[in-house]
């Protein structure tokens, strides 16, 4: 896959080897009639698939870049010694994969050691789809039919009566704001629930102008947050404070965030 010339390209090189391998992986499994899926303590489902990719990245990891820890979300994070750490969800959007919907990601990310992110990679090969991000670089996706990459912003809309929302579920938590949530997209020109990876990157993409979950794991958006950024977007927890690690996760295109904060955000 070529692409153009960008910081981090090293590190963005494996992450994209990464992807490819993971790709393989999940397309041999994904609608695979002999798929075992369990059920986690979270009462979350798990996939033979999930945890092959992410024992694959362990594994690509440790051969490449010796000393890098890594945090994923099937096994026990591995504390590596430079600072370095790689965060992946193997599959992001497991219930999909599970039912034969095509909506589901490898998500990947790196932060460096002072905490930054500076290199993400979502790659989602039953859409034929792959959107990265270096620190600085810019947001580029990889489409069907695409023969060069294509560098990606937000959109510009700034009026919430204007701009499209999408979430993983009407469900609001905590229950007692779900009227402030309501409230939003009732304010909001098009409410729909792409889910997942795909509400942040179409955000991204300037498809959509919010996207909105209030319980997330760091895992789940590391990659996607730096993606959403260097198109030029915002992601913060729903309490406002920037970055993936808030437990929440509010992707926007940087014009209606504050508005957006207003109605959903909290302390």
């Amino acid at each position: 896959m070529t692409s153009p010339q960008r910081p981090y390209v090293d590190d963005l090189a494996l992450a994209l080897l990464i992807a490819d391998r993971a790709d393989s992986i999940t397309m041999d499994r994904f609608n695979a009639r002999d798929l075992v899926v369990e059920t986690k303590p979270d009462l979350t489902p798990v996939s033979d698939a999930d945890k092959a990719v992410e024992r694959m990245i362990r594994d690509l990891v440790a051969a490449e870049r010796p000393g890098d820890g890594v945090l994923g979300e099937e096994y026990p994070e591995l504390v590596g010694d430079g600072g370095r750490r790689w965060i992946v969800d193997p599959v992001d959007g497991t219930k999909n994969f599970v039912r034969g919907v095509p909506v589901w990601s490898t998500v990947i990310g790196l932060q460096d050691a002072e905490g930054q992110l500076v290199v993400g990679v979502v790659s989602a090969p039953a859409l034929g789809r792959r959107w990265w991000a270096t620190l600085g670089g810019g947001s580029w996706v990889n489409e069907p039919g695409g023969v060069e990459p294509r560098r990606i912003h937000v959109s510009k809309v700034s009026s919430l009566a204007d701009a499209s929302i999408s979430a993983s579920d009407t469900q609001w938590v905590p229950a007692d704001h779900q009227h402030r949530w309501d409230a939003l997209r009732h304010a909001c020109w098009r409410n729909r629930a792409y889910g997942d990876f795909w509400s942040h990157l179409l955000v991204a993409e300037g498809a959509i102008d919010i996207a909105a979950e209030p319980e997330l794991n760091l895992y789940d958006v590391a990659g996607v947050a730096i993606i959403v950024t260097e198109a030029g977007g915002r992601f913060t927890g729903v309490n406002g404070v920037d970055g993936p690690a808030q437990g929440s996760g509010l992707a926007t295109n940087g014009l209606l965030h504050d508005e957006v904060l207003a109605f959903i955000g909290r302390p």
